[in-house]
């Protein structure tokens, strides 16, 4: 709620309204502004009789002053001696509302030798001052304050708490493992703003505002109660308890700037610390409380308890029902520790981390019971630092080969790389030194490939090459199996896959993505490409899902090396087709447009002339008639086999699915894949291009296109310096009259309504835009794109809308998607009987 521009007596009953609809918010009290009480049913049987007097401003108003007005209205009518004076003293206007409890304020109505005969509203009397002066410090450490908008809900829970009758104190709400984070989230806008830290520089030594909120949160009296937490709160500062060098030119205390008012506001409002059963569980969670950023670069996501326990169960499966006792383990990323809950043998378990703030939450929960020794915790980074700075006990596992094979390298480590789904899309640019500057990135530079982008590629390259004939048991993508750009890191990974599950990415915190991670046990001293594999499959809730195969690819073509193919660099263009990659993953930037100005970010640009139009088409529908799943997310399109050569109706299936189902717009030149004539759907006027149509009816034109150049182009003729045109069957470019399937038909079908509607539209003018509804006038050349434009419109942000305030528009453009959704699943068996997927 946001109440600008409006009378104060309204604001007053949108209040009541939506805050205190449970109370009573009639009675006037004095000249009190607004008083809550309890409702005549329920007040009957009680004494007090107000929960609330507030004081109203219809405009955005200090609240200090506010209340110092309430103050003096009350005081020169001595309402407090006529009603019973209510739990909370209020200060309210179109944006915030602010309580005290009145029993921290009623002191100052009994002020000896003070006028009270002042007009309240008037700040500028000195005893306005005067008393503004006496309560400020109780105001600042009492005051209640909430939003209504940001606030909503804790706003009402703290009336719905703290409102009730006979009622003494202040109920806070309670933090516990299921908000913690949530409150975080609050603590980050109303809090940290206040303190006086450099972030940016705080963050190259591994201090984040977490660590903050951590102080917060486990403390009484603004008093931090955890010893070995980071950083502490000390009543009005904090103090960093690190002892290291790299503190003394930047900080060693943090301050407030605003006098602490608003971390204690903000807190007034939260019950601190939480219950002592969540201690252990909020402080073993650090990682929900690290920077994006970093979490990526380090690696800090917490693996859930699910997969944890699974894949402490393969590898007993793998290694022996005894393993724990038999192999030493060491996490040497191991952030808090939660990867090796549930392992019994603390004497052969080591746990290794990046940040030294990680070492002390292990060490901590040592001493409230985690099965690891203190000894065999320690601060190391894996891609930096050399092996002697190892504890002996692992230095000694290390080097004697007998005991390096039993050693299980145990681990989730970071998955940052150079590019994500925001770069390939082109709403960010490509991350410069995630996953470089590190001395393992550049000792195996040229082995790793492109694979060297990849943090948790170079984790795995030092373990092999280094820990020679260990166990590696490593949570990852699959991109190590398949990937393209690993395939320089298959050649160098010689090692057995001995089992390996995959999960659904999204279960691990933080991660929106759509894909699989699994968890792979290899065995180093067997020395074997990679080659296939059937891994299992487990759904979100653990359940068991059957199997996937994988295939490494290093043998393979890609559908984009099949395409590139078909590129005709000399007829008229009459489309583009861009596109990204061969997987499911990079399905999103394939689209078919008029112009690469629509392209927001792209590695290809395939120019769609007469002679490519079905290959083109092909491509599309082949990568598009399959919806994308986390299951088949890095499954790689292949180059397929020749029988889809001979199979026509396939061909013009693919044909009919990408004309209706592309981006073209004919704002950014001719649209020349109009799939009907103007009299079958119409128009007003003469389409610029009927080659669509001449091309499904087997026709050449009987008026040239001239290029650039101002030369004829030639329709459906046979070209000599056509690439890719020499050796294979041009059955595809040849001028045939295409013969669609019932399914296709029902495409054209449903396609046809919707173009026959748009062009049966009453437009004011022949181009030019509509002043009613924002809509653009008439364009006789329209293609899919402009028409869903027209209907749908677009938002405040730019994005076309889902749907259109036209009934009839939606039913249409419905029926089209049914259509092509049939049509889909029509191609899709031969999208794998053709090879282009496994």
């Amino acid at each position: 709620m946001k109440c600008p521009n409006i009378r104060e007596e309204e604001l007053k009953n949108k209040i009541a309204q939506d805050f205190f609809w449970l109370y009573d918010c009639t009675r006037i009290i004095g000249n009190v502004d607004f008083c809550v009480s309890m409702l005549q049913s329920n007040r009957e049987q009680y004494e007090q009789e107000s929960l609330l007097w507030a004081e109203a401003k219809k405009d955005s108003s200090d609240v200090y002053k506010s209340l110092v007005q309430l103050i003096l209205t009350i005081g020169k009518a001595r309402t407090f001696d006529k009603y019973l004076p209510p739990a909370f003293l209020g200060a309210f206007d179109s944006e915030k509302i602010a309580f005290i409890p009145y029993s921290e304020i009623h002191y100052v109505f009994y002020l000896n030798d003070f006028n009270w005969n002042v007009t309240p509203s008037n700040y500028d009397t000195k005893e306005f001052k005067l008393i503004y002066g006496k309560v400020k410090d109780v105001i600042d450490n009492k005051m209640l304050l909430f939003n209504y908008i940001k606030d909503d809900i804790d706003l009402k829970r703290f009336i719905k708490t703290n409102f009730t009758v006979s009622k003494s104190g202040v109920t806070k709400t309670k933090i516990d493992k299921n908000n913690f984070m949530i409150i975080y989230n609050k603590w980050l806008e109303a809090v940290k703003p206040t303190i006086g830290v450099n972030w940016e520089a705080a963050k190259k030594i591994n201090i984040i505002d977490g660590d903050f909120y951590l102080a917060d949160l486990l403390s009484i009296d603004n008093e931090t109660i955890k010893a070995k937490l980071s950083v502490l709160l000390k009543k009005n500062i904090y103090k960093y308890n690190r002892q290291t060098d790299d503190l003394s030119e930047i900080f060693r205390e943090a301050f407030f700037n605003d006098n602490q008012k608003a971390h204690i506001q903000f807190w007034n409002r939260y019950e601190r610390p939480p219950k002592e059963d969540y201690w252990d569980y909020i402080m073993n969670r650090r990682d929900l409380l690290v920077p994006q950023d970093i979490r990526e670069r380090k690696g800090t996501f917490f693996t859930p308890q699910i997969w944890v326990e699974l894949s402490q169960k393969y590898l007993a499966d793998v290694l022996g029902e005894d393993w724990q006792d038999e192999y030493y383990v060491w996490d040497c990323c191991a952030g808090t520790g939660n990867l090796l809950a549930g392992l019994t043998n603390k004497y052969n378990i080591w746990a290794s981390t990046l940040d030294k703030q990680d070492v002390d939450v292990m060490k901590d929960r040592i001493e409230n019971g985690a099965n690891l020794l203190e000894s065999h915790v320690f601060q190391f980074d894996f891609l930096n630092d050399a092996f002697t700075k190892l504890p002996q006990g692992l230095q000694d596992i290390i080097n004697d080969e007998k005991k390096r094979k039993k050693l299980v390298i145990y681990i989730n480590p970071p998955y940052a790389e150079a590019t994500s789904t925001a770069t390939r899309v082109g709403t960010k640019e490509n991350k410069s030194g995630v996953a470089v500057g590190n001395k393992t990135h550049a000792k195996y530079f040229d082995k790793l490939g492109k694979a060297r982008n990849e943090l948790f590629a170079q984790f795995l390259a030092r373990i092999y090459f280094e820990i020679e004939s260990c166990k590696i048991g490593e949570f990852s993508t699959q991109k190590a199996l398949i990937a393209p750009n690993f395939k320089d890191f298959r050649k160098f990974f010689l090692a057995k896959l001995k089992k390996c599950f995959i999960v659904p990415a999204d279960t691990f915190d933080n991660v929106k993505g759509k894909f699989p991670i699994g968890f792979k046990i290899w065995d180093t001293v067997e020395k074997k490409h990679f080659q296939t594999t059937n891994v299992d499959i487990y759904l979100k809730n653990g359940a068991y899902h059957g199997k996937k195969t994988f295939s490494d690819g290093l043998d393979c073509q890609y559908i984009n090396d099949w395409v590139k193919k078909y590129r005709d660099k000399n007829s008229m263009i009459t489309a583009k087709l861009c596109y990204v990659g061969n997987d499911f993953q990079n399905n999103i930037k394939v689209q078919i447009c008029s112009s690469t100005k629509e392209v927001i970010a792209h590695d290809v640009v395939f120019n769609i002339t007469q002679n490519n139009l079905i290959p083109a088409c092909i491509y599309f529908a082949v990568r598009k008639v399959i919806k994308a799943t986390w299951l088949n997310d890095r499954d790689q399109f292949l180059y397929p086999n020749n029988d889809w050569k001979k199979d026509i109706e396939f061909q013009n299936d693919c044909l009919a699915y990408t004309l209706f189902n592309n981006n073209i717009q004919s704002k950014y030149g001719v649209n020349h894949w109009i799939p009907f004539t103007e009299y079958a759907v119409g128009a007003k006027e003469r389409f610029a291009s009927r080659f669509m149509t001449d091309f499904i009816e087997g026709k050449t034109l009987l008026e040239p296109i001239v290029s650039e150049s101002n030369i004829p182009y030639l329709l459906f003729a046979e070209r000599d310096d056509f690439e890719g045109g020499g050796s294979e069957s041009a059955d595809y470019k040849k001028p045939m009259k295409r013969v669609f399937s019932e399914t296709a038909k029902n495409v054209f079908k449903a396609g046809r309504e919707l173009w026959k509607y748009y062009h049966a539209q009453k437009f004011p003018s022949l181009g030019g835009v509509d002043a009613e509804g924002g809509r653009g006038g008439y364009n006789v050349n329209a293609s899919l794109y402009d028409i869903r434009e027209y209907f749908q419109g677009r938002n405040e942000k730019g994005t076309m809308n889902n749907k259109s305030d036209d009934e009839k528009y939606n039913e249409l453009i419905e029926n089209l998607r049914s259509a092509l959704k049939s049509l889909a699943e029509k191609i899709e068996p031969k999208v794998y009987e053709y090879g282009f997927l496994k």
